[in-house]
């Protein structure tokens, strides 16, 4: 860490180019002996990417950034701050500490956190934030976390680990394909707490998450406007209960669908008929990932559009509903469509022959903020196109 960097020339300059070319900057001589080119670029770049994902420390004066890569890694503020209403007693150990983001809310609402973070270098830096941001209770260490969990002889309240995944074929990753292996390590992280907390990225598959872990009493799927961003999976010792899942989307405001295990089996009814009366649903991705699809019907009371399509309607408007919300205006077949002319809205394909991109250069479709095409099927196995204004973003 170049402490030469937090030097009041040094960084009103990174704010006065904020807006310049990072590679210009990294390409020119540097006006300070100090810091480096390459060093001035890695601010200015990280600052940048920290504007709407990390505002506070965006905004905060005398902020040390670390290499981009690990802003791109690092946890929102908005997720972080979910996470820490997951936590309980007083205390939490954070093995993979990394820029500090999850450590400094866990800060928040608990009396004590401590930080380990294998590089050196980001553990410094993480350090020298917190003390900018008044979180003086929190305790850094640079050491390797898993290594420091099995030596410590103290009991926490809760262990939060964010594996990094391994580099491998595919797609499809396991837990214990990640570092640190928190599959083989489990009893031994269960010896020195009760509540373990685990950071996996989205594309974990929750059936194959539950077959390498025990006692997972929750697991949460976070989405930030209608993306998934991280599944938090608690496990609680010798928990033997049913398994609660929790899909919440956070957007301007945070809607919580939670639901157990057992639920995720239930029926729902397929709508017969569709007309201008009716309400179109669009989950928000954090449902869908949640695999409850006839559940999503029976809490709100809807219809599914089709038993393959995750759309579905109603004569009624729910604005609790975690997802988008239109009001349909029509119902058009595809020879109806091709009578039109000057079409605008912007284009959703859910169970349709075709890509967007190709049904919008076919029926010549321009743009629309709030105007939809939505080219889908119906229960009767009949491709059908609802034209719809969108009444409820994610």
């Amino acid at each position: 860490m170049n402490k030469s960097i937090l030097d009041q020339a040094v960084q009103d300059y990174i704010v006065t180019h904020l807006n310049t070319d990072s590679n210009e900057i990294a390409l020119a001589k540097s006006p300070f002996s100090t810091v480096s080119s390459a060093e001035l670029a890695n601010q200015i770049s990280a600052k940048k990417k920290s504007e709407k994902k990390l505002p506070t420390w965006y905004n905060a004066e005398g902020i040390y950034f670390p290499p981009t890569l690990s802003i791109e890694q690092t946890s929102s503020e908005v997720t972080a701050k979910y996470k820490s209403q997951l936590t309980k007693g007083k205390n939490l150990v954070d093995l993979t500490g990394g820029f500090g983001i999850d450590s400094f809310y866990f800060a928040k609402v608990l009396d004590q956190v401590i930080h380990c973070e294998i590089n050196a270098e980001l553990s410094e830096i993480a350090r020298s934030n917190a003390q900018v941001l008044k979180a003086k209770n929190i305790d850094f260490k640079a050491i390797d976390g898993l290594e420091y969990i099995k030596k410590s002889k103290i009991k926490f309240d809760n262990i939060f680990i964010d594996p990094a995944r391994r580099a491998a074929k595919g797609k499809v990753f396991m837990l214990k394909d990640c570092t640190p292996d928190v599959v083989s390590s489990l009893d031994e992280l269960l010896d020195k707490s009760d509540r373990i907390i685990i950071k996996t990225a989205p594309l974990l598959d929750l059936t194959a998450g539950l077959q390498e872990l025990k006692f997972v009493s929750e697991i949460h799927i976070v989405s930030v406007k209608n993306e998934c961003k991280e599944l938090l999976w608690i496990i609680d010792k010798d928990f033997s209960g049913e398994l609660k899942i929790t899909a919440a989307a956070i957007n301007e405001e945070t809607k919580l669908f939670s639901f157990l295990k057992s639920e995720i089996n239930s029926s729902t009814y397929l709508a017969q008929e569709i007309n201008s009366c009716n309400y179109l649903y669009e989950p928000d991705a954090a449902l869908l990932k949640s695999g409850a699809f006839n559940l999503i019907g029976n809490r709100y009371r809807l219809q599914k559009l089709h038993h393959q399509t995750q759309l579905y309607i109603s004569e009624n408007i729910d604005v609790k509903f975690p997802g988008r919300i239109f009001k349909i205006n029509e119902i058009v077949s595809s020879g109806d469509l091709k009578k039109q002319k000057s079409l605008v809205g912007n284009v959703i394909v859910r169970n349709y022959p075709g890509k967007a991109e190709e049904l919008v250069k076919k029926f010549k479709i321009k743009s629309d903020n709030t105007q939809f095409l939505i080219f889908t099927k119906n229960s009767k196995e009949e491709n059908i196109i609802i034209r719809a204004e969108i009444l409820q973003h994610y």
